[in-house]
């Protein structure tokens, strides 16, 4: 695997830490931490602080309600623990998203395909396949994209992004993705709201494919 140059925000891993990332932007954050050494030593340190704040928040009684809800929830079964490997260029995250099976791709066009793993009002996280030397329309966004790199690579007007990269994209970035020379380019790409096309044919299709 390639040296990892493009890393989560430190507000990214806090937020991931904490849980209080929502499930298509948290599924990439997990993906790059399973990849990434590194990733995994920050989580680990914003842990242990996030453990160190709790241990000196003031205590406060429970409501009787509050109290028998969680008494009720640690009465339940516990889910059961499935544990997904890595398979392919398909992190262990992936994999539990794609339930052990491989990609369900969609035809975008130009040899672009896509899956999308979950969409729901707060946003959606799908897999990307850009065939060598192919682009993603130039787009602008509504607010946070988070894409990562699972095989290949790609570029655009903020730099180049291999394997365990990942772009971190806000409404200040207008770019071009497009996949570098080669093999193909495998992304992993959330979003909190639809993207913003400049040409009129993206625009068209955007309805039809989710983007």
């Amino acid at each position: 695997m390639s040296t990892i140059k493009h890393h989560i925000s430190d507000p990214l891993m806090a937020a991931y830490a904490a849980g209080n990332l929502p499930y298509h932007y948290e599924l990439v954050v997990a993906a790059q931490i399973s990849m990434s050494d590194e990733a995994r030593a920050r989580l680990a340190a914003h842990e242990m602080a996030g453990g160190a704040v709790m241990m000196d928040s003031a205590e406060a009684d429970l409501s009787a309600g509050m109290k028998n809800n969680v008494m009720a929830m640690l009465d339940e079964p516990a889910p059961k623990d499935v544990s997904y490997q890595k398979s392919g260029v398909f992190p262990g995250p992936v994999m539990e998203a794609l339930k052990g099976k491989p990609p369900k791709w969609k035809s975008l066009g130009f040899g672009v395909r896509q899956s999308i793993l979950h969409a729901d009002k707060e946003g959606s996280v799908r897999l990307l396949y850009i065939p060598g030397g192919e682009a993603v329309p130039e787009h602008s966004h509504e607010g946070l994209e988070l894409t990562l790199v699972l095989q290949g690579s790609f570029s655009d007007e903020t730099g180049r992004f291999g394997v365990g990269d990942i772009e971190i994209a806000d409404d200040d970035l207008e770019h071009t993705p497009h996949a570098d020379p080669g093999e193909p380019c495998i992304c992993l790409a959330a979003t909190g709201a639809p993207l913003r096309f400049k040409k009129f044919m993206p625009r068209l299709f955007q309805p039809i494919f989710k983007i």
